[in-house]
Formats: structure tokens, sequence, C-alpha cells
């Protein structure tokens, strides 16, 4: 068959669907919340009702704990971080690939951030990876779980332990995905989600959540998100400085419909990478990306390996291929934070270079962190972004369209 970037007929012609996130429930709580402001006279607000009812729904999905939701997932890995109140002028180990909010709140709280590489194979830092950047300078460890696939934890946790470290799960792409049986989000020390709408669940355009089952630094974490407001102590003014970066009682309201519907919205999402993987099953030079045994993925995004040794086109020329038959997939998901602008010229408190330039900082001002099992990885893989309004016509559709590319570049 002739590929379509080559005047051939794709092999879908339909429009890729749209995903549909929010429905007639949320409207309707959200047209509540207005109707029951307009006939009281009353703003909606936040820390109120609608939102400790979320915080209490959310701790259940984890199995208990303690939840706190906050404006963005950037400020759930910045008040994760604050709320363990690290020494300054420290160490904080951030993920090979990631947002720029799941790396730069280490830096904006005076931590110097240090990149640790991929495990190789996948989007996420194994625990020798880990390993071999740290120093007696380090802080905490920043774990991140990139497009719903756990990262390898338990050898983690255990360098952690070993030198007292605490563990920030970064959970914003990874909402009910399962590490040995274990949510993930409850394996180390605090975690860190996003709610934003692109995400598995929504708690509107903008949200996040900060989680622990640790009681005492769940209340340091919410003080620390609310101005230090004395929450759970006897002071009578606030205890530290902080922002102000509360959810609400409308996201709140939102996301209590959206975390009700999580368990079918990661079903459905498994079913339909399960269909994909069925279906590409005997491809040769095109395979799902390498998972850690014993795990369950969520599929934020399905990443999917090329061994170019065995075709006669690269990676981008096959993801663009694929592309043009209908399939909206990425080429690339390099995100790495070593590489960015703001990290290689230390733009976060400009003019000055702080945090590598503190005066109490006693690292490597000079180190650099080329990661090159990220940049492989990212160099290898292709990604899918997937949603659960997914069919078995669109799995098939995928499968169809990988197989008829790699046959036309297969050497």
């Amino acid at each position: 068959m002739t590929l379509a970037s080559e005047g051939g007929t794709p092999v879908r012609t339909a429009a890729w669907p749209k995903r549909h996130l929010f429905g007639q429930e949320e409207l309707q709580v959200v047209q509540q919340l207005f109707t029951t402001a307009m006939e009281t006279g009353d703003a909606i607000g936040y820390g109120g009702p609608h939102e400790a009812a979320y915080e209490e729904a959310f701790s259940g999905f984890m199995g208990g704990g303690y939840a706190d939701l906050v404006n963005s997932g950037t400020s759930a890995v910045y008040v994760a971080l604050g709320g363990l109140e690290l020494e300054p002028a420290g160490e904080v180990v951030i993920p090979p690939i990631t947002d720029p909010g799941g790396a730069m709140p280490a830096a904006l709280l005076n931590q110097v951030p240090v990149v640790a590489d991929a495990a190789p194979g996948t989007f996420n830092a194994g625990a020798e990876e880990i390993a071999a950047v740290l120093t007696p300078h380090t802080r905490a460890i920043v774990v991140a779980h990139i497009a719903g696939e756990p990262a390898d934890m338990d050898p983690i946790l255990e360098l952690a332990a070993s030198r007292g470290l605490p563990v920030v799960e970064d959970c914003a792409q990874s909402h009910g995905a399962l590490y040995r049986g274990r949510p993930v989000g409850s394996l180390g020390t605090v975690a860190a989600f996003s709610t934003m709408s692109g995400k598995h669940h929504a708690t509107g355009p903008q949200g996040g959540v900060v989680y622990t089952g640790d009681e005492d630094l769940h209340w340091r974490c919410r003080r620390f998100a609310d101005r230090g407001k004395p929450f759970n102590t006897d002071a009578g003014s606030n205890v530290r400085a902080g922002l102000n970066l509360n959810g609400n009682d409308l996201s709140a309201a939102i996301g209590r419909v959206q975390i009700g519907r999580l368990p079918d919205i990661i079903a459905a999402r498994r079913a339909f990478a399960a269909q994909v993987r069925d279906g590409m099953a005997g491809l040769q030079a095109i395979s799902p990306g390498h998972e850690v045994a014993d795990t369950e993925g969520v599929y934020w995004f399905m990443r999917f390996h090329v061994d170019a040794d065995k075709l006669t086109a690269t990676k981008d020329e096959v993801a663009r291929a694929i592309g043009t038959e209908g399939i909206p997939v990425s080429p690339s998901y390099r995100h790495i934070p070593s590489e960015a602008k703001w990290f290689l010229e230390r733009s976060v408190y400009p003019p000055s270079d702080y945090p590598w330039g503190l005066p109490d900082y006693q690292g490597d001002r000079n180190a650099t962190f080329p990661c090159p099992q990220a940049v492989e990885s990212t160099g290898t893989h292709f990604t899918l972004s997937i949603h659960e309004n997914l069919s078995e016509t669109e799995a098939a559709d995928v499968a169809a369209a990988l197989a008829k590319v790699e046959e036309a570049f297969l050497k």
C-alpha cells in the first residue's frame, strides 16, 4: 500500500475524536453553586464544604491519608517541597523528563536542581541514575511518573531511606497508576498531582493536589499553601511566609464529580492501550514503550519505540508518516530540564544566578547534566495522546497505521 505521505489513501480519514471530559453533571454542580451564590448573596469561596468534600474523596481514592486542593500542579510540587522545610542552599534531585512545573519549584525554594538521568528505555529516573547525582548536599528527591507509567519505586525508596532523604512523587500524569499493587503518590513522603483539564481527572482549567499519609506534614503543606495561616496550631497569626496557592469551592465541586468517574476513566484508557498493543503484536521495528514489571500504567500518553536499524527511515520520519495516515502522534517528548534556557542561563532570580550562586551553597556550581539515556529514550520514541472516549475503531486504526508505515520502511 502506498503511504499517505506519498499520495496514497490514509488509514484514517475521520477526525480524531474529542475527549468530552466535562458533561451534564459538572454543569449541574456549577449551576447550583452560582444559583446558591445569587440566592444567598454569598460569593463562591474557598476552603468551604465543597473543597473539604473533594479532598475527602481524593484521599478515599488513594486509600486514606490527607489531601489539600491547590491551584495548579506546579503549585502542588512547590507546596510539597515547601512543606518539607528543607534547609536552603542544598540540592534537590529532579526528573530527567518533565514539565517545567515539575522542575522549577526546587529552584524557587533556594535549592539547586540536580537532574538525574532516565533509566534505560524509559522516560523516568531509576535508582542507579539518582544515586549517581546524590551528594552530601542533597535535601530531597523528586520522582515523576511520566506518561502515567510508574517509575521503579522500591529501589528508589530504599536508596532514599539509606540517605535519610524525603521523596516527592510527581503524579501529574499518573492518577491511579499502580506500582506492585500500590497507588503511586502513596509510596513516597509526599505527592503532587495536577488536576488541570488535560489530566485524568480535572478540577477545571487548572488545579492540583498535595497528598501525604503524614498528618503533620499535611498541615505544614496546607499552611505553606495559604500564606502560612496557623492551621492546626495555637498561633494567633500567620506562622511562615507563603503564597496564596489555594484551590476553591468551584474547582472542588467539579473535581468531586470527576474523581467519581476516575476508576472508569482509568479502565477505559487501559483497555484502549491493550487493544493497540494487541493490534501491533506482529510488528518488527515499532513496539510499545518498555514498562516496569508488576506495574499498571494509566496512559496519559502511549510511548512507541522505533528500532531505526531495521528501517530505511528515522524515528521522526516514521512518526510523520504515521501522522499523515490520520493518527495524531507527536514525534518527540524531549522535555529535559537541563536543556532548558532557564536552567542553562540560571534565570530563576535574575539578575542573580541564585540558587547556584548562593554564598552558602557548597556543591559543584559548574555541574552539568547531559542525561544521555533520556536523550536516547526521547530520540527513539514517539508518543500518542489518548483518552478514555477512544473506541476499538481508533485502536484498530492506530495499529493499522503503524503496520502500514513499518511495512513501507522495513529493510
